[in-house]
């Protein structure tokens, strides 16, 4: 069990850190979009730069069009900085001291219905607005089997809250 304790929390601690990036690159993409700051057109402005804070170095390059802004650059790093930061807390749950909590149970029931319930319809809705390549309908896939094996998680884990329940009943 130490070995579990160790990794999910190297894993909390990757995922923390994938989150806050994502999200803050969300903040600061939204921000340079909506004031103009940072940003270089480039190609007779069919794309855009996004520069590194304080600098003229492209850090962010997208297309200038509003449903790629919107459904291919801004909706990708919410829904992954999202991702991130509930893997984060189901990896957090791995590394406490009493495993099977109501508490546990509900983080990995939000994490599982997020990945079976949100992609598919996130997709679905982007295709009708920008081309979705094939390797999205992939990740898609991904998502929905992680979010069943988390369900299954889940269960295998209101189990255990039963099962030690009754146990604390007997001592």
């Amino acid at each position: 069990m130490n070995q579990t304790k160790i990794i999910s929390k190297i894993l909390y601690y990757i995922c923390s850190v994938l989150s806050a990036g994502y999200l803050i690159t969300l903040a600061y993409s939204v921000f340079c979009l909506a004031t103009g700051y940072g940003v270089t057109p480039y190609k007779n402005g069919e794309f855009l730069h996004i520069n590194f804070p304080f600098t003229e170095q492209p850090f962010l390059n997208i297309e200038d069009n509003y449903p790629y802004i919107i459904f291919s650059f801004l909706t990708v790093l919410l829904s992954y900085g999202i991702f991130f930061w509930l893997s984060a807390i189901v990896f957090r749950v791995f590394f406490q001291e009493k495993l099977f909590t109501a508490d546990h149970i509900h983080q990995l029931t939000i994490f599982y219905r997020y990945n079976i319930f949100i992609p598919l319809p996130l997709v679905i809705v982007a295709s009708f607005f920008v081309e979705v390549e094939s390797m999205i309908w992939g990740l898609v896939f991904i998502h929905f089997m992680l979010g069943i094996f988390c369900l299954f998680l889940a269960n295998i884990f209101k189990q255990g809250l039963h099962l030690q329940n009754e146990q604390d009943l007997f001592i």
